[in-house]
């Protein structure tokens, strides 16, 4: 059998918000989110945090995921994603099987289901590819860039202005999870390469959790999108 895992990358230091990865989001922690999420779909065999902090550990472990004590000098503000994950693939490969495929979940990113994640994995395995993003469409996005003092149009020529139904699909990468081999994170020292695929999710799926304000509004999003929805469904239930 395939044995796929999940990796939650979590640093205890922040700037933005103290403690950030377990500050209370809708009632929990916030990595907590995303530790059910991935729990709750069956074809994940483990779920793994990976920190440099003992109380985000202890959170984590409450949460029913396993652990991992990632390095001070891997979890600075310059540590990248791609060192966390190969350190904890490492660790992992020391004390488990092989591991066949790696799902790499943001922790900042709780507005999700466990089902955006089990598309992604469905899509990954379909498609035969060797990495695999969550993204969601943008539409019609005119985009600028400011360079020199001035500023231009970068997916479009505003002198010729293209209609809403003229303009193509364009994707934005969310963050909210990736997922990949560890031959090929090894390979390439990027969690995205080779043959790549995407894994749509509605745009208002999209937001994340980086200054204080992102606080209030994900929990805007997380009540009236998916909580609501998960209510009504237990009422209609009883009923």
């Amino acid at each position: 059998m395939t044995n796929i895992i999940a990796i939650i990358l979590a640093r205890g230091r922040s700037k933005s918000i103290p403690k950030k990865n377990i500050v209370d989001f809708c009632g929990k922690p916030l990595i907590s989110w995303t530790i059910e999420q991935a729990k709750n779909v069956k074809m994940i065999s483990k779920v793994w945090v990976s920190s440099d902090d003992e109380q985000i550990l202890s959170v984590a472990k409450q949460s029913g995921a396993q652990i991992i004590k990632r390095p001070k000098h891997l979890s600075t503000s310059r540590s990248s994603s791609v060192s966390g994950w190969m350190h904890a693939i490492n660790e992992i490969e020391k004390i488990d099987k092989k591991i066949d495929i790696v799902i790499g979940l943001q922790a900042t990113s709780p507005v999700r289901e466990s089902a955006d994640i089990v598309n992604g994995i469905k899509k990954f395995i379909s498609s035969n590819c060797d990495s695999l993003f969550s993204a969601s469409i943008i539409g019609d996005f005119f985009i600028w860039k400011k360079q020199k003092n001035r500023y231009r149009s970068i997916n479009y020529n505003y002198h010729k202005r293209p209609r809403r139904q003229e303009f193509a699909d364009q994707y934005v990468e969310n963050g909210s999870f990736y997922i990949f081999t560890p031959e090929l994170i090894k390979k390439n020292i990027n969690q995205i390469g080779g043959k790549i695929e995407i894994s749509l999710m509605e745009f208002w799926k999209s937001f994340e959790i980086d200054e204080k304000s992102d606080l209030e509004f994900c929990e805007i999003i997380m009540k009236q999108y998916l909580l609501n929805k998960k209510n009504i469904k237990q009422v209609h239930k009883k009923h």
